[in-house]
C-alpha cells in the first residue's frame, strides 16, 4: 500500500527532529522569537534587515542542527586539531591581522573571520579532552597544564585588544577546570583577591579615576569603562552616554512596559548599538519588567535544561564539555544585562540569541547543538 504524500511529508519532518532534545529546543525557539520581535522594533535607522536577521537565525540552527548529528566521541577526536587550528588563526591575527576601530581582531582568508570566536569553543573542547585522558590519573600538575593550554589564547585575544572575548574564553576554560575538580583550597585565594580588588576599585576608584593615575597592565579604554562603571555622569555625553541612556531605557519601561515600537529612548537614537550589545535596554523598556522576568525564566530554563543534560552525560568529556556550554550561555546573558544595567563595564558581549549577530550566532548555535548531541547520542547508546 502506498504511503500518501502527507504521511510522506510528516516522516521526513520527524525524522528530520528526531533525536533533538524537545525541551532544549522549545527554550531555543522562545529566545530566538523574543529576539526576532525586539529586533524587528531595534533594527529601525539601522543599516541591517529582517532578512539578514532571518538568515543568521537559520543558519544558527542549522549549525545546531548539524553538530547535533555528529558523536560526542569525534568531537573528542577533533579537540587538539581545532583548538590548534584556532591558536594559529589568533597567531595569524597577530601577525597580519584586520585592523578596526584600533582592534587587530579579524582575518581575511577570502572572507573576514574572527578568530576568537572559535575558542569560545575550542577551549572547553580541548580542556574537556584533556581532563578525560587523565582521568583515574590526575595530579596536582595537570591544572598548571590546563592553567597553560587556557592562558595561551587568552593572552593572545586580551593583546588584540579584546577584553570581552579573552574574559569569554577565559571563563569557558576555568568552568572545566573547576568542573574537572579543582581544589576548593585553590580556588579561595582568587576569590578572596578578587572581592579585595573590587572593594578597592569601589572604595578608592573614583580618586584615582580623578587623579588620571595610570594603571599598569590596562589599558587606557578599558580604565575609562571602569572608571565609566564607577560614576557615568563624570562624562554624560561621552564615556559614560551608553550606560546613562540603557539606564533611563530600562527604568522608563516601568512594569509592563511602554509597548512594542513604542520605546522612545530606542527610537529617538538615544540608545548605541541598539540592535546588538544594548538591545536588552530596548526591550526592557518596550516589555518592562513583567517582559524582563519571561526573558530571564528563558535563560534560566536554558541553563537548567543544559545542566540536566550534562549531569547524565555518558562521561567525563561530555560531562565537562556540556556543562561548560552551558555555562557559557549563562556567563554571555550576565555580562550583557549587567553591563547593560551599569553593574558591569561595558563590553562587547551579546545577549544569547536575541542580539542581532552573525558569527555569535553561529557560535552560539554551535554551542546548543553539542548540547544536542550529548543527548541525541546518549539515547542512542543507552536504546
Amino acid at each position: 500500500m502506498e504511503k500518501s504524500p502527507l504521511k510522506v511529508v510528516q516522516k521526513v519532518f520527524f525524522g528530520f527532529f528526531a533525536g533533538l532534545d524537545r525541551q532544549l529546543g522549545l527554550i531555543l525557539l522562545g529566545l530566538a522569537a523574543v529576539g526576532f520581535f525586539t529586533f524587528l522594533s531595534a533594527s529601525q535607522d539601522t543599516p541591517v534587515s529582517i532578512g539578514d536577521e532571518i538568515r543568521n537565525l537559520v543558519l544558527s540552527f542549522a549549525v545546531m542542527w548539524l553538530v547535533s548529528r555528529i558523536p560526542p566521541k569525534w568531537l573528542e577526536i577533533s579537540a587538539v586539531w581545532i583548538y590548534g587550528l584556532g591558536v594559529a588563526l589568533l597567531i595569524a591575527v597577530a601577525a597580519f591581522g584586520l585592523v578596526k576601530k584600533g582592534a587587530r581582531r579579524w582575518l581575511n582568508i577570502g572572507i573576514v573571520i574572527q578568530p576568537s570566536e572559535i575558542m569560545k569553543i575550542a577551549m572547553p573542547l580541548m580542556l574537556a579532552w584533556y581532563f578525560q585522558k587523565r582521568e583515574g590519573i590526575q595530579k596536582a600538575w595537570d591544572y598548571g597544564v590546563a592553567a597553560v593550554i587556557l592562558g595561551i589564547p587568552v593572552m593572545l585575544i586580551a593583546r588584540q585588544p579584546d577584553l570581552g572575548t579573552a574574559l569569554l574564553v577565559f571563563a569557558a576554560g576555568l568552568y572545566v577546570i573547576i568542573l574537572a575538580g579543582l581544589p576548593w583550597k585553590w580556588i579561595l585565594p582568587f576569590v578572596g583577591l578578587a572581592i579585595l580588588g573590587i572593594l578597592l576599585i569601589i572604595i578608592f576608584g573614583n580618586t584615582i579615576c580623578a587623579n588620571d593615575v595610570v594603571w599598569p597592565f590596562v589599558h587606557d579604554y578599558q580604565k575609562h569603562r571602569i572608571c565609566t562603571l564607577l560614576d557615568p555622569t563624570t562624562d554624560p555625553l561621552g564615556k559614560g552616554f551608553h550606560t546613562i541612556q540603557s539606564m533611563i531605557a530600562i527604568g522608563s519601561g516601568g512594569f509592563f512596559g511602554k509597548g512594542w515600537f513604542h520605546g522612545t529612548q530606542a527610537h529617538l537614537e538615544f540608545i548605541p548599538e541598539k540592535h546588538t550589545d544594548f538591545i536588552f535596554a530596548v526591550y526592557s523598556e518596550e516589555f518592562g519588567l513583567l517582559g524582563n522576568m519571561i526573558l530571564l525564566a528563558l535563560f534560566f530554563a536554558l541553563v537548567k535544561r543544559g545542566l540536566a543534560i550534562s549531569a547524565s552525560a555518558p562521561n567525563l568529556f561530555t560531562r565537562l564539555l556540556g556543562a561548560s556550554v552551558t555555562l557559557i550561555f549563562f556567563t554571555y546573558a550576565f555580562v550583557n544585562i549587567g553591563m547593560v544595567s551599569g553593574l558591569l563595564p561595558v563590553v562587547g558581549v551579546p545577549l544569547p540569541f536575541i542580539s542581532y549577530g552573525g558569527t555569535a550566532l553561529v557560535t552560539l548555535g554551535l554551542g546548543a547543538g553539542i548540547l544536542m548531541s550529548i543527548h541525541r547520542h546518549k539515547r542512542l547508546v543507552q536504546s
